[in-house]
């Protein structure tokens, strides 16, 4: 499995939400370019990053620090938040990012997502699909920065772009999201067994190397974590098993 770490920009500062809140926010005092210079220096090779800003409302004042991220070539860039048009992509893949993460307009324009899918090709984009189990347990997809219900379940959103075309798929379970209480071990094993042809990334409660090792007993393709690595939690010793560069 490989872990991928993750930081949430909200005007140009490092940041982690819980649970989605914008009202509960935590700001860190560490700069964008030192951390990607700290989890290159870990071993890893993809850093995986969230625009609040753009997500939320469409500001685009994070958008000249991630070109600055992208242009230093020393970590394999995913980028996602606020991404509502093929032009966004191009941009962002101009720039030098790696992957560019694709999140409501999967749900709210699965037609038009399916076409980027094919212009862009499955290795440049990501479906990030944000969920939240409802009363009997049936991960439903939320949008527009996890404030909007689509009613849609997670497995349900995934048809309509075409199940072939994708190969990247984040999901996070947002009551997990920050929350440091372990992830959801089996919503990504039944993700695993109903889609194995997807190369899922897992994100939500990861606080310990026991949850990186069972992420990884249950076959998960990468995970995906901010706060237990910015504040450092998980000692090197077992982070180094889920960092190719170790």
């Amino acid at each position: 499995m490989l872990l991928i770490p993750s930081i949430d920009l909200r005007a140009g500062r490092c940041v982690r939400l819980l649970q989605g809140d914008f009202a509960a926010e935590t700001r860190y005092e560490l700069e964008p370019h030192a951390l990607l210079a700290r989890y290159r220096q870990l071993g890893a090779r993809w850093l995986h990053i969230v625009d609040l800003d753009a997500a939320r409302d469409g500001a685009r004042i994070n958008r000249t620090l991630i070109h600055r991220l992208a242009a230093q070539r020393t970590l394999n860039l995913q980028v996602g938040g606020g991404v509502r048009e093929a032009a966004d992509v191009e941009e962002l893949l101009a720039h030098g990012v790696a992957r560019v993460v694709i999140g409501s307009a999967a749900v709210e324009r699965a037609a038009q997502v399916a076409d980027w899918l094919a212009c862009f090709g499955p290795e440049r984009l990501c479906v990030a699909l944000d969920v939240r189990l409802d009363a009997q347990g049936v991960p439903r997809v939320q949008t527009r920065g996890w404030q909007q219900d689509s009613a849609l379940s997670l497995w349900e959103a995934l048809p309509p772009l075409g199940v072939a075309a994708v190969k990247h798929v984040l999901c996070t379970d947002i009551a997990r999201d920050g929350a440091l209480a372990g992830p959801n071990i089996a919503l990504y094993r039944e993700a695993l067994r109903r889609f194995p042809q997807i190369l899922w990334q897992a994100s939500g409660g990861i606080a310990s190397g026991a949850d990186l090792r069972a992420l990884a007993e249950a076959g998960v393709p990468a995970a995906i974590s901010g706060k237990a690595l910015l504040e450092e939690r998980i000692p090197l010793a077992e982070l180094q098993p889920f960092l190719p560069s170790a």
